[in-house]
């Protein structure tokens, strides 16, 4: 079937050849292969950088020094990738962990040979494990849900001061007499009372007081009902309260998402069609 003067050919030949470096580039960059080495990378970097912790001999030291500046250089090529697959380059810093990677990675490049730099250097290196937390999705999502709880939790935590205040200065009222280094004043009863929220060997503080004041275990086991049990699952409700929301969000734009690919798909196979019919048309006239 030859094409009608005018007309472009679909003939194999003048279709593209290749994808364009951009569409390659993305596909690297989505790839599971490239995730999955990015993750190793990380990995690797987190035990290069306990393995300084101890003492190595001089060769490893070197080998690990080298480690080190590819490791380096392997996060830089991918901060750059990144970079030039995203089709908004604006808003690519206007993403929390863009902004974060690209500070880890370009302190990661001040030489750690340079005195001044060194403690800031090496203490970047450290931050490349939290790298981790912003390539796995999943880690992201937790830290997003623990970030947005916040502020629900700043209102718990401030009751729970409340409560540590009032219980503190009950005991330091009645048992400073007792024993003056746990209870000797409100902020160090409430440092006693942080060690029987956390089971720290709280029944010695308790048995102390009860050979004074037999009633005392009252004091103990409502303030660990109040702290040990309402507010810390207070706190795990809101953590768990966010992380629902944020999951039933994801799966709400993933869906729109979908159904979007699949209206472009329908358009598409329509605008097909159409072009068919027209050149059928044309074909019969």
């Amino acid at each position: 079937m030859t094409s009608l003067p005018g007309q472009p050919s679909n003939s194999p030949e003048h279709e593209p050849s290749a994808e364009s470096a951009a569409a390659m580039l993305k596909r690297i960059e989505i790839s599971k292969l490239f995730q999955a080495s990015v993750i190793f990378i990380i990995v690797l970097s987190a035990i290069s950088i306990g393995a300084k912790a101890y003492e190595i001999p001089p060769f490893f030291e070197s080998i690990l020094a080298f480690l080190d500046m590819g490791i380096t250089y392997f996060f830089l090529a991918e901060i750059l990738l990144r970079f030039a697959v995203c089709e908004d380059k604006k808003k690519f810093f206007a993403d929390g962990w863009n902004l974060f990677d690209t500070i880890i990675v370009i302190g990661s490049l001040v030489p750690v040979n340079n005195a001044e730099a060194v403690l800031i250097g090496r203490l970047l290196r450290v931050f490349r494990v939290l790298r981790l937390v912003s390539v796995v999705p999943e880690l992201r999502s937790l830290i997003n849900a623990l970030l947005k709880a916040i502020p629900r939790m700043g209102y718990i935590a401030l009751l729970m001061f409340i409560i540590f205040y009032i219980y503190g200065a009950i005991g330091s009222l009645f048992f400073s007499g007792i024993d003056e280094v746990l209870w000797g004043d409100v902020s160090i009863a409430m440092l006693t009372l942080f060690r029987v929220a956390t089971f720290e060997d709280w029944t010695d503080v308790m048995y102390a007081t009860q050979e004074e004041f037999p009633l005392s275990w009252i004091f103990y086991l409502s303030f660990i009902f109040l702290t040990a049990f309402v507010f810390l699952n207070m706190m795990v409700g809101a953590i768990l309260e966010v992380m629902t929301a944020e999951h039933n969000k994801e799966a709400e734009e993933s869906a729109h998402q979908e159904r979007l690919d699949m209206v472009e798909q329908l358009n598409q196979m329509q605008e097909k069609m159409n072009e068919m019919h027209t050149l059928l048309r044309a074909k019969s006239d």
